[in-house]
């Protein structure tokens, strides 16, 4: 029997996840980008963003980099298409830095900062599992955001009231 890491296994899992996120990405308006269901909620080109740019996090912390709130680089996308292209890019990199990340790594302390301090450190393998959910979390609610705007929802783990799993 082959020798799973937990790389591998944070990867089965975000492939199970990209499929139902890129079709949400793919059906959201650009024109919507503003649209806030609430004055407290994210606007839906940020979290759109969000779902778009969250398996690149994935990334950084599989190759033992580090993330700083305040000199993290967003991408101004300019269409839907663009936001598509991200995610697909982001996914990549994702999944090749899973596919060689070893246990020891997983490991290894990584920190969050904002402006350069410390907001939060715990082993790579437990950030990693807890953006995966983040993902599915941030989705969760676009999805709210496209039903508000009448944009179908897609199957994602089973049938949809748009989409009747098939």
């Amino acid at each position: 029997m082959e020798n799973t890491t937990l790389g591998h296994l944070f990867l089965k899992e975000l492939e199970a996840e990209v499929p139902a996120s890129r079709k949400c990405l793919e059906r959201i308006p650009f024109n919507l980008k503003d649209y806030k269901p609430h004055e407290k909620s994210m606007a839906m080109g940020y979290l759109t963003l969000l779902v778009a740019e969250i398996p690149k996090w994935i990334e950084v912390m599989a190759e033992g980099g580090e993330m700083d709130f305040a000199t993290w680089k967003h991408i101004e996308p300019k269409s839907k298409e663009e936001v598509v292209n991200y995610f697909d890019d982001n996914v990549k990199g994702a999944r090749k830095a899973l596919q060689k990340v070893s246990d020891n790594n997983m490991a290894k302390l990584f920190t969050l900062k904002n402006k350069g301090e410390a907001v939060f450190s715990a082993p790579t393998g437990d950030f990693i599992s807890s953006t995966i959910n983040h993902l599915v979390h941030h989705r969760g609610q676009l999805t709210v955001y496209m039903r508000l705007n009448n944009i179908l929802v897609p199957s994602i783990y089973g049938p949809s009231a748009d989409e009747k799993g098939f």
